[in-house]
Formats: C-alpha cells, sequence, structure tokens
C-alpha cells in the first residue's frame, strides 16, 4: 500500500510539472505534440498551416515559433490578431484570409521580411499605417473587406507588384496607388469608383487592370499610354464613350468575354452607338474606328 501511494504521488508531480492546461481544440491541435513538430521544413521556406482549425482565437505557443516563415490561418474565426504577431520576424508569407478580422495590430510592421500577405475576406474598415514598414512586400490583397481609404504611406511600398483591392467601399482610387510604380497588377472591381483619375498613367507597369461593376462613367486618355496593358476590365460600369487614343494599347489582343481572358473587356455598359455593333466586329474594327474617328477630328 505505502509503494502503491508514493508511486500515485510521483505521478501526481509529473503531472503538475507540466503547467496548466491547454483549451481543448488546442490540446487536440497539439496531441501531445511539441509546438515546432507542426513545422514543415520545405526546400525554401519553414511553413505551418492552421487552416480550418475552428479557432476563434490564436494559440500562445504559435508566437513563440520564431522560425516560421510561411503562416496560413485562414478559413477560421479569428476576431483579432494580437500584437503578438510581431514576434515572427522571419515571415515571408502570411495568409489570414477568411476570418472575422477587423483590424490588424500595428505591430505587423515588424514583418520586414514579409513578402506576400492576404487578408482578404474579412471586416476590415482600415489598414494600419505600418504596414508600410514592410518594404519588401509583394503581394497584397485586400479583397472582400469594407475599406474607403488607405494610408498615404503606402507610397513606401515601392516593391509592390500585385494589390487586389476588389469588393471594398472605395469611392475613388486612393492617390496613394498613384506612386506604386511596381504594380503591374491592380483589382479594383466591386467597389463604388465614379471615374479613374488622369494618374493612371503613372503605372507604367500594368499588365492587368480589372475595374469591373462599378459606376465609372468613361475611360480616361491617359490610360491609353499605359503600353504594358494586356488585360483591361472594365465590364458593367456606366460607360458611354471610349478614348479615341484607345488603340495604342497595342497588347490588348481581343475582345474578351471570359473573365480569365487577356484583352479589352467592355461589356454590359450602355455604350452609344455606333459602339456597340462595332465592338461585335471584334478588336480590330473598334480600334479602326477609334483611329478614324481621331483623324476626322
Amino acid at each position: 500500500m505505502e509503494t502503491h501511494s508514493k508511486n500515485e504521488e510521483r505521478r501526481s508531480m509529473v503531472f503538475l510539472r507540466k503547467g496548466p492546461k491547454l483549451p481543448a481544440w488546442e490540446d487536440a491541435l497539439l496531441a501531445g505534440r511539441e509546438p515546432k513538430s507542426l513545422l514543415k521544413r520545405g526546400l525554401r521556406y519553414v511553413s505551418l498551416s492552421l487552416i480550418m482549425k475552428g479557432m476563434t482565437t490564436t494559440p500562445d505557443f504559435l508566437w513563440g515559433l520564431h522560425e516560421v516563415q510561411k503562416l496560413n490561418l485562414s478559413r477560421n474565426q479569428l476576431v483579432v490578431i494580437p500584437p503578438s504577431l510581431g514576434k515572427l520576424d522571419r515571415l515571408v508569407v502570411l495568409n489570414l484570409g477568411g476570418n472575422c478580422l477587423k483590424c490588424l495590430p500595428k505591430e505587423i510592421g515588424l514583418l520586414r521580411n514579409l513578402k506576400v500577405l492576404f487578408v482578404n475576406m474579412n471586416c476590415l474598415k482600415e489598414v494600419p499605417a505600418e504596414l508600410s514598414l514592410c518594404r519588401k512586400l509583394e503581394v497584397l490583397s485586400l479583397s472582400h473587406n469594407c475599406i474607403s481609404q488607405l494610408p498615404l504611406s503606402f507610397t513606401d511600398l515601392t516593391n509592390l507588384r500585385k494589390l487586389n483591392l476588389s469588393n471594398n467601399r472605395f469611392v475613388q482610387i486612393p492617390l496613394c496607388i498613384f506612386a506604386l510604380r511596381s504594380l503591374d497588377f491592380l483589382h479594383l472591381g466591386s467597389n463604388k469608383l465614379e471615374n479613374i483619375a488622369e494618374s493612371i498613367q503613372y503605372l507604367v507597369n500594368l499588365q492587368i487592370f480589372i475595374v469591373e461593376n462599378n459606376n465609372i462613367r468613361s475611360l480616361p486618355r491617359s490610360l491609353c499610354y499605359i503600353s504594358t496593358l494586356e488585360l483591361l476590365n472594365a465590364d458593367y460600369n456606366a460607360i458611354q464613350t471610349l478614348p479615341d487614343d484607345l488603340y495604342l494599347l497595342r497588347r490588348l489582343r481581343r475582345i474578351a468575354w471570359n473573365p480569365m481572358d487577356k484583352g479589352l473587356h467592355i461589356a454590359h455598359n450602355p455604350l452609344s452607338r455606333p459602339l456597340p455593333e462595332v465592338v461585335e466586329g471584334g478588336l480590330d474594327a473598334l480600334f479602326n474606328y477609334l483611329r478614324d474617328k481621331k483623324e476626322r477630328n
């Protein structure tokens, strides 16, 4: 009996040394393993995926995994990301898409190695100015949120190449975007835009420009000077006329109907006659019409 009692005491002491009990879902996530065992070591990155785990809060052990470079927390029910995010300063790719986030911590600016950030499909109303401290950022998706403006400090994101702001509440294109000369992809579809500023011409490397499903009444003449454009999608707007210099966009190969196709998308607009009939004849017919019209004037 005495031996049995001592064994029970030893087992109790071992249990106590393990520390406080983890929340049930976090305990299930680890299943008795060390947190580092969740990391996957690929050829390029050390990654951790916690996608679709039903999380409402982030696990505390996460912020001790300093070596992680790719972190996927998408498609959970996260309401907040704590300031501890700033501890993961080796992050290159961060996916927070498909959660319930209303804001991002200002400590996100400590992620100086970050190149790719997805915060799409959340409840953001604003973006912290500190994000502009992530100077290596190349890809940023903020689609499907409630954002209506961006910080002016975004002009510092000089390496940004792809920016998705679709399905938000922008009434005009934020001025800071026109300073992002490295952009080759810009998606502003499904907002509340009524015009495109002439400053669009400063995006000299833009290849894909999507402004479908807005309230745009006309395309600016300066848009025609972005010779790199391969896809221009202005479907579902209020456009009645097209700029005469549109034929200068020689990399637009066709009138496109499939959303994924490169070319000029101009369907579902109240184009004034004879433009609808001309468009039916294809892009060459449209460009010839616009060129002839310009020469006549």
